[in-house]
Order: structure tokens, then sequence, then C-alpha cells
């Protein structure tokens, strides 16, 4: 598949979240609908239109075309969470696809399943992903399922089994496998986790998790690998999605690695060394986590990666050439535009080419009793934008030459029974010889641990995250010049005991005195316009990296993600243990910071973080 490059005379209108771009010209017109990121390219002749979604919004047609009134589509839901102590892999999200899918014009929701985290102790299994869905209310809504989570090494036969979903978890010490494909759709959406081994004597091990294309496997020597995931090209970029992670192992087995993840996203199993941990599933492909390992301690699994949501159709017939390759392409006022939601390359085919280029890293996580985690870094080469100074000039492309473009993906939440400070994000890069240039991760929002133990600050990055509750004296997280911003202190002693907001690219958290509210982000109306990329914000659409809101012991009410009435910029909202998981994690592709909450009780975690992006443009 190629990108489609033209001399667009393109007319884009901004209809909620995305955007409606004029139709490249070369016969026939295609639907006209908005939402979700743009990408468009060629495949033969035939030239598509892809709208991402990686965050749940809204597909919205506004007009027929003449290449017919259906759409195909691809739904995977979150993954499932891998179990603890030699724990089964959690089973990949639900996978369906299929082609013919009648629309009118009128909105159709699109809901982005969650991964479900990794179990925390023996005493539970992992959790399990939650479903994403397209166009409920419609005839033939799809509903795709939450993996299952992994099977828990556990003094109880019954957390040794995996639980079902789209596809199932994998058990532990032998334990029967689960079903996948749960509740059954046909094509099926997903396959059975596996038995995991003992040899009933000395050690049992975790299975592997179910994927969208094979069942999860048994492995006598070490975690078994999870079931390999199902390739798609519906984005215009082919990538594997649903992989089942791998089971964790044991320290008296002979092998002393955890399970690989099956290709899609899954997670790998922990080893039976220190420390024992596996690898979550990759965000947007609804992988699996792996399972937790033992190193004579119980170790905690991983989480699972959240879901995606395509829908594309046919908007011409042309051919073209193209001058870079890489990402999701669109199109707006003479420019064209690559969106990297993953990481990948981007490759000059006709150069040199001077680029305007955003780079946003992944936001860190909330803390428990804790502040809001602080937003990734945001970096900006080109001309000034209304909101940013440039960090430097456009960068420039050599011809016949591949860069390498690496995304950040955002913090897991954190369960106060095992931490209660927030996790950091990771680093957004693109490598460059003038470079590197890398966008630094959000900082973790700070933790309130028990009496006998400090309160734990929250941790500088692109933008700082806030301050743990009763940490009025500062130990806030600062930000980056240039990249971000400081988090917000806390009240202190005495109710309400509010933490502070993580920092947001355009301006610090608040303290918990002013509300803790996370610090606002930055707006980049045209990129949004033009990619559908961004989320709204106190003025509009097309903000990134907003900071995550703080945790409100005692107060009741909800602390603003990315500013008081968020969430904003794709950030998460805090507050107390009330707050829907749904808006206390951030949005993915926004580098938002998640939400702190007031809670101790397992398994609730924090927000999550949400991961980077990165887009370059040059004139087409």
């Amino acid at each position: 598949m190629a990108p489609i490059i033209t001399s667009l005379a393109s007319i884009i209108k901004q209809f909620g979240i995305g955007a409606v771009i004029a139709a490249p010209s070369g016969g026939g017109s295609g639907i006209t609908a908005t939402g979700g990121v743009i990408s468009d390219y060629t495949s033969g002749p035939a030239v598509y239109r892809a709208h991402v979604f990686t965050s749940s919004g809204t597909f919205t047609v506004t007009a027929p075309g003449t290449f017919g009134d259906t759409v195909e589509y691809l739904v995977v839901a979150g993954g499932g969470g891998g179990g603890c102590s030699t724990g089964g892999g959690g089973g990949a999200g639900g996978f369906r696809t299929a082609s013919g899918f009648s629309v009118s014009p009128g909105p159709y929701s699109v809901t982005i399943g969650a991964g479900g985290g990794g179990a925390s102790t023996n005493t539970v299994q992992g959790t399990p992903g939650t479903d994403s869905v397209f166009a409920p209310g419609y005839v033939g809504v799809v509903t795709s399922t939450g993996g299952g989570g992994g099977g828990t090494g556990a003094p109880t036969t019954p957390l040794y089994v995996g639980l079902t979903g789209g596809s199932a978890g994998g058990s532990v010490n032998g334990a029967a496998a689960t079903s996948g494909n749960t509740p059954p759709t046909s094509p099926p959406q997903g396959n059975n986790g596996s038995t995991g081994f003992t040899d009933g004597a000395s050690y049992g091990v975790g299975g592997g998790g179910g994927g969208a294309s094979a069942p999860g496997s048994t492995s006598p020597t070490s975690g078994g690998p999870g079931g390999n995931g199902t390739s798609s090209s519906i984005s215009g970029i082919t990538t594997h999605y649903a992989g089942g992670g791998g089971g964790g192992s044991h320290t008296t087995a002979p092998g002393p690695t955890g399970g690989t993840g099956g290709s899609g996203g899954g997670g790998n199993g922990g080893p039976k060394t220190s420390p024992g941990l596996g690898t979550s599933g990759t965000y947007s492909t609804g992988g699996g986590g792996g399972g937790g390992g033992y190193t004579g301690a119980s170790i905690p699994g991983s989480s699972g990666g959240s879901g995606i949501v395509v829908v594309r159709y046919q908007i011409a017939s042309l051919t073209a050439t193209a001058k870079a390759t890489g990402g999701l392409i669109s199109f707006y006022s003479g420019k064209t535009i690559h969106t990297f939601l993953g990481s990948g390359s981007f490759q000059v085919t006709n150069g040199p080419i001077s680029g305007e280029t955003l780079i946003v890293a992944g936001g860190g996580s909330g803390g428990s009793y804790g502040g809001g985690g602080g937003a990734g870094g945001l970096l900006w080469y080109g001309s000034p934008t209304p909101t940013k100074t440039a960090n430097g000039s456009a960068i420039t492309y050599s011809n016949s030459t591949t860069y390498p473009v690496s995304i950040g993906a955002g913090a897991a939440g954190v369960d106060a029974i095992g931490q209660w400070k927030g996790n950091d994000g990771n680093l957004s890069v693109v490598t460059h010889p003038s470079g590197p240039y890398s966008a630094t991760a959000g900082g973790a929002g700070g933790g309130n641990a028990p009496a006998a133990t400090p309160f734990q600050s929250g941790n500088p990055g692109g933008s700082g995250g806030g301050a743990s509750n009763q940490n009025a004296s500062g130990n806030i997280g600062t930000g980056t010049s240039g990249q971000g911003n400081d988090g917000g202190t806390a009240t202190g002693s005495g109710a309400p005991n509010i933490s502070g907001g993580g920092g947001g690219a355009g301006g610090a958290g608040t303290p918990g005195s002013s509300g803790g509210h996370g610090g606002i982000g930055l707006q980049f109306s045209t990129i949004n316009t033009a990619t559908g990329a961004g989320q709204p914000g106190p003025s509009g659409l097309g903000w990134f990296a907003g900071g995550g809101g703080g945790g409100g012991q005692g107060s009741g009410s909800t602390r603003g993600g990315g500013g008081s009435g968020g969430p904003y910029a794709g950030a998460g909202n805090g507050g107390p243990s009330s707050v829907s998981s749904v808006d206390r994690n951030a949005r993915q592709s926004t580098g938002g910071g998640g939400g702190g909450i007031n809670d101790a009780t397992s398994p609730n975690p924090t927000g999550a973080g949400g991961s980077g992006i990165v887009i370059i443009s040059y004139p087409s």
C-alpha cells in the first residue's frame, strides 16, 4: 500500500473531533465523514480513507458518496491483565473485522476498551480487558469482548484458572484451559488460553493467553507463549493486533524465562529471576499482559493493552507517487502530514523535505492518595504557533533516508496495595543526525504511603507530577524547560487534603488549595483539523499534553485533568475513588497525564498516562 500525494486544493471543515478532507481528483467521490485520526492511502488504483480511533469518540457521516454507503471496520477490545506469581498470560482482546456495514448521515459512537490490570496479589486473577464497540444503537452493532485475565499461582485451585473473554487468559499449574471467543461470534473473535504446566511436585508455570489467530501454549520448562494475533492493513499500515500474553516462570522451573507474548502486542511473561516482572500488552493493539514470575516472592502480573477501532471506505481512484512513507497520512492546505500513533519509520522517497515536527512523549500516571501524573514533554520544530514558541527551526529530512520514530507509551496506573506513587511515562524520539529529537517522559504523580513510610514526591519529567496529599511544603515534580511545566503542591495536613495536579504543556498543575487541577495543554488547532488528532480543551479542539488531575482525599469532588472543568487535552480526571476509570485514564496519542485518586483498595488503579504522538508535515 502506498500513501497518496497530490496537490490537493483541500477544503477542510472541522466537525467535532476529526476532519473533513476534500477527496483527491480521479473519478468518483467517497463518503464524507469525521472522527478519529485520518489516514489516506492507495491500494492498487483505489484510494481509501481510514478513521483510526485509539480513544473513544464519534464517527459522524455527513454525506454519502458514489462508491457506496458501506464501510469496512476493525474492532479490537482491550487485552486482559496477567496473573500473579507464575501467573497465566492475559488473553487478547476480541478481534473482529468485516466489510459491508451500511451507514447513512448521522453519528456512530465508538468506544475503545481499556486494557485490564495485572493481578497485584495471589488472591485475585488478572483483570479482564473491557469491550470495544462500534455503532451501538444501530443494526449490526459490533462489540469485541475484552480479553480474559490470567490465572494466578495461588493457594486455592479456582484462582489457577484463566478467565474467559474475547481470547481467554492462560491458566496455572495444569488447570483446565478456558474458552476464548466468549460470548461466541462467527467468525471467532479469539482463542483459548493454555493450561500451564505442573510436574505435580516441585513447580508449576503459567500458560500463555489466547490470541486472535491461535490459542496460548504450554511449556514444561518455562512460561507458556501467548497465542499470536492477526494482521490487518485497514489503517494503511500492516499491523498485528490481539496477541496473547506470555505466562510467568518459577524459581524451580528448568527454563529461566517467561513465555513470549504473541505477535500483536502480547506482553512477555516474567522470568524466575529478580525482578521477575513481565511486560504489559502494547497500547492500541489489544495485546494481553504478561504473567508475573516467581522469584521466591510473588510478582504481580502486567496490564493488557488498550484496544482500537478503524473504519475505512473508498474515496477515489488514483495512481500517485509519494515524497515519503510512514505513519498515517492526511492532507491540508497544500501540506502532507504523517501522523505516528505507534513506533515506525519516516522514509523520504522524493526529497529533501523541510518539515514541521511535533513530538509528544507518554504521560505519567497518577498517585494513590496522590498527585496527578505529569504530561509528556511536547516539542515543536518549525514556525512558532499561536500557543508555543518553536524549540527550533523546521527539520530537514534528506532524500532516500530512513528516520526511526519511537512513540512513548503512557505509564500504567498503580494499585495502592503494591505501589502508591505513580509511574513515569516513556520518551518519544525522532532519530536524526542533527538530533536526536527527544521529548521527555511525563513525571509520576506523588503518593501518600502508609504512616510508617514517608510520603512519595511527584517525579520530574517533561511536565512534573503533582505532590501527594499532606505534602504542602513542596516535593513536586519539576517540568523540563521548553517542554512542559511543574506539578502542583498539596494542601498539607487537615481536610480536605487535596493533592496537586500534574503539570501540563501549557501551564503548571494547580495547588491542592486551589483545587488540585492538572495544568492546561497546548492547542494545535490546524494539526487537529488536518489529522483528527488532539482532544477537546477549554476553548475548542486540537489540544495535546494536558496534565493529570490531583487526587482529592475527603473533598468528594472531581479534580479536572488539563484544567478546571476537564478532562481536557487528553488528561485524566482525579479526585475521590468514585471518579470512573474511563475519566481518570488519559487518552491515547495525546501525552496526557493520568488522574490521582483517593483510594486504598485493590484492584482499583489510578489513572494511566496517555501514549505520545509524532506528526511531521511538509509541502505537498
